[in-house]
């Protein structure tokens, strides 16, 4: 009997007041709406009473049809001594919709039986194909997120794609043993909204392509590592050290008292600077004020005079007459006032506020009135002007800057506009007067991110899934080992991580799509050796020794100002590729691939594994000697598929590719207008 790791679940339906003993009971994972895999053994897991006799139904028959006895698929099984019970039906081709009954009984053994069963049964179930995506904020980032990049597809909706969202949850004491409460959705803008904008276009595509039922389950959380998604067994045999780390944190006591001492630390440091702010006065000082004893934010005031305050450009802060001038770091509050004229055609209506991405947190004003606030860096500010606030001639936009770390700044490349209705766009310019508020002292607080322990999120976001019966894994995840020691560990995390989920959804061959870290920060002329190269080695050296992974490469679709670029469809789409070719058995040309590199007469000759896109001058390759010491070189096509790089070293070791954090225009594509991978090689 499997173990089932511990697992306990909700009820999954109210039964009558008079059943008192046998309550079968379903993990979240199993709900109506569901998709089950097809071609696979389908496990359904739960809970009865102890030795309970169980029987799992799929009904075939059409729901609205009378049910016929060869239509049903049952097996039976027995709850184990602490209450737990699997039950495993056969693999089935693609269908539904269909219903799926389970069912308790007393054992014929029980010396006093319940004459009541516990019933529940599942509508609206489809077998199809059931992809898990996991990993960090690039595989997390939202349709709402992208839609800027995707606006004539934001009102799409498919019933055959249904998505399935695992909330946050971490353990650091062991597997958990549910997911906490969440449901499957049918997709449309609703729903997806909010869902994982890579999950939503593989979904509508997959779904589009192969006519069958789509399931997309989403469990990912920003800014975390990998370790935190392997299993603690793994992590102890592998990583003791590491492990131990995760031990620190098995006292409730311990995380308890340290989260609320950061709470009421961060709590009493932003009272502090709204008190002492001279840009904020208590109301109570003003006479006959309408928000008597709440904060009143005098320099927000479309009357303030700022006539005196420094004007700066917004991407350069810190540079004369500006009060920031040669300063590395301002924690605190900083403000910035811009004044823009509306026209009487607009003057009234109703807007956005277009404010790109600020460094760190920002509280935003149009004449006096809060249109937003973000609480950290990585959102874009799209805030909202309500009818009646914007009036013909001067109004003025007020961004109250609150950073706890580093220096504030406006992210270029990002849009700073009013936009009225659809397209009608009245730019910011990029002229701002500036007055700091209050210079603060570090936040003394800090509570515990269990989220970034080893094996805290294997226990509460994955282990609680398996062995739920998937097609396939997208793994999206690596910014967060990119600091030196995290990329040289990457390799055996990643290669663990995958044998580990294996075991944990008793898939030995169960497939990976591993997404290879997009470009990103400033570009370099010059050879870079960084964490992000050596990570986004790892990933395709991984990928390509697995027979069941892939890669899917993104270093054309990132952003240098941006870590999470938005065009998620396109990543979508190539993680598509990789799946017609691992899943589906299409002959597909995946990203280029080199076959061979020989060296002659100062040369490095490349052969590709398929054509590739006529180019002039191709662009970031670097070839070292002996020493290591890499040197921008010049390369070309030859043919169709050969790429020849002329030498800047007399005797060639080793030849890179788009070694950089941010190789921007990359131009090396195969016919079918796929990237190659960033590389290292060892020459001959």
């Amino acid at each position: 009997m499997y173990a089932m790791k511990n697992i306990s679940f909700l009820l999954a339906l109210l039964l009558s007041a008079s059943l008192s003993q046998a309550a079968v009971r379903l993990p979240q994972i199993f709900q109506s709406g569901m998709v089950l895999q097809r071609g696979q053994t389908m496990r359904v897991w739960g809970q009865a009473d102890t030795q309970e006799q169980v029987t799992v139904t799929l009904n075939k028959t059409p729901q609205q049809a009378k049910p016929k006895t060869k239509n049903l698929i049952t097996c039976t099984t027995v709850a184990d001594a602490q209450g737990w019970w699997v039950a495993e039906l056969p693999a089935m081709k693609a269908g539904g919709p269909y219903s799926l009954t389970v069912e308790s009984r007393p054992s014929a053994s029980d010396t006093n039986p319940s004459p009541l069963t516990s019933h529940i049964e599942l509508s609206d179930v489809w077998i199809g194909d059931v992809w898990l995506c996991s990993g960090q904020s690039n595989m997390e980032t939202t349709l709402e997120r992208v839609s800027p990049q995707y606006p004539d597809e934001l009102n799409d909706s498919n019933a055959m794609v249904r998505l399935f969202h695992v909330a946050y949850d971490t353990d650091a004491t062991g597997p958990k043993n549910d997911l906490r409460p969440t449901s499957w959705q049918k997709l449309n803008r609703e729903s997806a909204w909010r869902f994982s904008a890579i999950g939503y276009f593989l979904g509508k595509q997959l779904q589009q392509q192969t006519g069958v039922a789509q399931g997309i389950i989403e469990s990912a959380w920003g800014g975390t590592p990998i370790e935190a998604w392997i299993a603690a067994d793994s992590i102890k045999k592998y990583y003791p050290v590491m492990h131990r780390q995760t031990m620190l944190y098995q006292n409730d006591a311990f995380i308890q008292a340290q989260q609320q001492a950061g709470a009421l630390a961060g709590q009493r440091w932003q009272e502090i600077l709204d008190e002492e702010d001279p840009g904020m006065i208590w109301s109570q000082s003003l006479e006959a004020s309408p928000t008597k004893g709440k904060h009143y934010h005098l320099w927000a005031s479309s009357d303030f005079d700022d006539s005196q305050w420094a004007e700066v450009n917004q991407y350069n802060l810190t540079a004369k007459p500006s009060p920031l001038a040669g300063r590395r770091e301002w924690i605190g509050s900083l403000w910035l006032r811009q004044h823009i004229t509306i026209s009487k055609a607009h003057a009234g209506k109703a807007a956005r506020l277009l404010l790109g991405t600020l460094y760190d947190a920002d509280i935003t004003y149009i004449n006096g009135v809060q249109v937003g606030s973000t609480g950290y860096q990585y959102p874009p500010r799209r805030y909202q002007v309500p009818e009646g606030l914007l009036r013909e001639g001067d109004n003025v936009i007020t961004v109250r800057f609150i950073n706890k770390t580093g220096i504030p700044y406006f992210v270029k490349e990002k849009p700073y506009r009013l936009v009225f209705g659809d397209n009608d766009i009245q730019p910011l310019g990029e002229q701002w007067r500036l007055q700091t508020g209050l210079e603060m002292p570090r936040n003394i607080g800090g509570g515990i991110s269990l989220q970034n322990q080893p094996s805290t999120l294997f226990n509460g976001m994955i282990s609680p899934l398996a062995p739920f019966a998937v097609a396939g894994v997208l793994w999206y995840q690596g910014e967060s080992n990119t600091d030196p020691r995290g990329a040289r560990e990457y390799a055996p995390l990643l290669r663990l991580l995958m044998a580990n989920w294996r075991d944990a959804f008793r898939r030995p061959d169960l497939l990976f799509v591993v997404i290879q870290l997009a470009n990103y920060m400033e570009p370099s002329e010059q050879p870079q050796n960084t964490g992000w190269s050596q990570v986004r080695e790892v990933q395709r050296l991984v990928a390509t020794e697995d027979a069941r992974a892939e890669l899917a490469v993104t270093i054309d679709l990132g952003e240098t100002v941006d870590i999470h670029p938005l065009r998620k469809k396109e990543v979508a789409w190539r993680v598509a590729l990789c799946l017609d070719r691992l899943v589906y058995g299409k002959k597909v040309m995946l990203s280029p691939q080199v076959t061979a590199a020989s060296v002659a007469d100062g040369k490095v000759v490349l052969t590709m594994d398929q054509p590739m896109q006529p180019a002039g001058a191709l662009k970031y390759f670097e070839v070292a000697g002996a020493d290591g010491k890499y040197l921008n070189a010049t390369a070309h096509l030859d043919g169709n598929s050969r790429i020849v790089v002329d030498s800047p070293v007399s005797q060639p070791c080793h030849l890179r590719y788009a070694w950089r954090d941010n190789p921007l225009n990359v131009n090396v594509y195969s016919a079918a207008g796929l990237p190659m991978a960033p590389q290292q090689i060892d020459l001959p």
